[in-house]
């Protein structure tokens, strides 16, 4: 299990927000904002090693804010190229241009999921344009209770508001793995929340057997769920920490848990 890094922006700033709380009306709930730029975040990974990390974009495409939080991206992947994947707003008209500006991956979720459906030639015409080994599917998802009162998780999109009709299953991540080169997953009920994690999730995940790399994110909050993540995840899943962490405002020590997970 490998600790991957991130770094959430938001109107131009490196922010950590409570999962499922964006929208474009009222903003965000909004845990910690620094003081300092996306580019500091950069040097800091870089310096010890953390590749694999995710930078978000949390404005809405096309707005002067989400090209400030492009500019901010831009300046933490000239410290650490090929550090970090990018998503938020990815579409076949800017792939390309977020790979050339140092970014490993593209991260994607809403493009490839139209009127809550899978559009498999939009992703299919993702792979073509960047291939596989440069994009990440993100399966973010919040539970649904049916009217019998059963429940699954399911995918959200445009800023983890909208349901789609794909269940996150193994099915699902067995059917989808031929397109991405990893998968994220945030567990949206919990995310930001620093109230623990989601082990039903986590067991899910950890019950896939493949070897394309899986890494949650969502309401990490102690060693203890770390340990948990690692028993239900086999090993298999890697992990994300937001709000928790020292370096965006909470009680874990980045070099504490970088000691932990070794």
């Amino acid at each position: 299990m490998r600790l991957r890094p991130c770094i959430d922006i938001h109107d131009g700033k490196v922010k950590q927000i409570v999962g499922g709380s964006l929208d474009d009306k009222s903003g965000a709930d909004t845990n910690y904002v620094s003081e300092y730029g996306a580019s500091y975040y950069g040097r800091l990974y870089k310096r010890f090693n953390l590749s694999g990390g995710h930078i978000i974009l949390l404005n809405k495409a096309g707005t002067s804010q989400y090209l400030e939080d492009i500019r901010a991206a831009s300046e933490a992947m000239s410290e650490y190229p090929g550090g970090f994947m990018i998503g938020g707003g990815v579409t076949a008209d800017n792939a390309e241009e977020y790979i050339k500006l140092g970014a490993s991956h593209v991260i994607v979720t809403s493009y490839v999921f139209r009127d809550g459906k899978i559009d498999y030639d939009r992703l299919s015409a993702l792979v073509d344009l960047v291939g596989k080994k440069h994009l990440v599917l993100d399966l973010s998802c919040r539970k649904k209770i049916d009217e019998d009162g059963n429940s699954a998780y399911y995918i959200v999109t445009d800023r983890w508001q909208k349901y789609t009709d794909t269940e996150l299953n193994l099915d699902t991540l067995e059917m989808l793995k031929s397109y991405a080169d990893e998968y994220l997953i945030h567990a949206v009920d919990v995310e930001g929340k620093k109230a623990g994690i989601d082990k039903e999730l986590i067991s899910i995940l950890g019950s896939w057997d493949s070897d394309v790399p899986v890494t949650y994110a969502g309401g990490v909050s102690s060693f203890e769920d770390l340990d948990a993540i690692k028993e239900l995840g086999k090993g298999r899943v890697d992990v994300t920490i937001g709000s928790a962490l020292s370096i965006f405002g909470g009680n874990l020590d980045l070099n504490e848990v970088l000691e932990y997970l070794k």
